[in-house]
């Protein structure tokens, strides 16, 4: 956080992989808390860009200023994937942009890649003052002219030193969001017209349009009962759609992740942990309809992904941790009785 506050950003991107790196670490948590953990460069690629899938967006029809520097190449990366897959005028998700222009994806992959070698993951670990002492991950071969050959070289992975991936797994509910409002203060400041009577700048960079889970909405009530998965209530027609483990502990928009809810129970549960007994009772829904739901509506599923995020996220919390039951109603985390997904 002393890095972040005090170090200079002329871009978002130390935030964007911090924010990314947490999220690995979520779903890849070693099993042993003091472990190394290899990092997919091309793997935080992916998640950088599906951050800025949203936020190169224009705002209330103005692009927003992310960089001080005259060419953003994270963002000219983003953007020229959304035009060539349409994503503009269509609405395009970056999963199905993947699937359909895979050659512009990866042209994108790789400059991303490179770009967070270049800039952000050498810079990250330098503090005040100009010191570098890595804390995270060996950074000593990366420099602003390192080459893809190098990178390469170095199996397109970084390591994080002993315990860093459980420790960051487990600030992640304190980190990623003093990381959204630093990211937020940051693009007020480099666009003159968002004042202080702007709305919901965070929600634009962050947040989820309801509109945009509609399509899974339909399809699940199509294939499960039509009642709120929580308290089994009927729901009206424009019933919310729950993020089972909260989006803003990690974002899986992926069907594995997302249940049918009343508008009492989605606000109940808001951010909070649900309880191991309502993921496990999500996660043991029958993969199959999932799957043919994911094939109909062009969505993924992420089942493994969700698995992967849930583990690591009830991992790093402690015995007795207070979960969401229900509206009112509250459980103590006991892993000693977890379910069989807890421990794979």
């Amino acid at each position: 956080m002393a890095i972040l506050e005090t170090g200079a950003r002329t871009a978002r991107y130390k935030l964007a992989t911090l924010t990314v790196l947490i999220e690995h670490c979520v779903e890849h948590l070693p099993a042993d808390p003091a472990a190394e953990l290899d990092v997919s460069i091309h793997d935080l690629a992916h998640r950088v860009i599906a951050i800025y899938w949203r936020q190169v967006r224009p705002f209330e029809g103005r692009e927003l200023r992310q960089s001080t520097q005259p060419v953003a190449r994270i963002p000219r990366a983003v953007n020229e994937l959304r035009r060539i897959s349409g994503a503009g005028a269509s609405g395009v998700s970056l999963d199905i942009a993947m699937i359909r222009y895979p050659a512009a994806y990866g042209a994108a992959s790789n400059d991303v890649a490179q770009t967070l070698v270049q800039q952000p993951l050498h810079r990250l670990q330098k503090l005040p003052g100009g010191e570098a002492r890595p804390f995270l991950y060996d950074d000593a071969w990366m420099h602003d002219q390192v080459s893809r050959r190098t990178t390469a070289a170095h199996g397109n992975v970084i390591m994080l030193y002993p315990g860093i991936a459980f420790g960051l797994a487990r600030l992640a509910g304190l980190l990623k969001p003093a990381l959204e409002i630093l990211w937020v203060n940051d693009v007020r400041r480099m666009n003159r017209f968002l004042d202080a009577d702007v709305p919901d700048v965070a929600g634009h960079l962050f947040g989820r349009d309801r509109i945009s889970l509609a399509p899974a909405r339909a399809a699940l009530k199509e294939a499960f009962p039509a009642t709120c998965f929580y308290c089994g209530s009927s729901l009206s027609a424009d019933n919310p759609v729950d993020h089972v483990l909260p989006w803003s502990r990690i974002g899986i928009d992926g069907l594995a992740n997302l249940v049918l809810a009343c508008g009492r129970c989605n606000a109940s549960k808001l951010h909070a942990l649900p309880s191991l007994d309502l993921v496990d009772r999500a996660l043991s829904r029958d993969r199959a309809v999932l799957e043919r739901i994911a094939d109909s509506i062009a969505w993924p599923t992420q089942y493994d992904r969700v698995v992967g995020a849930a583990r690591g996220i009830y991992r790093g919390e402690s015995q007795g941790t207070p979960t969401w039951a229900g509206p009112g109603r509250a459980t103590y985390l006991d892993l000693a009785t977890s379910p069989a997904w807890l421990e794979a």
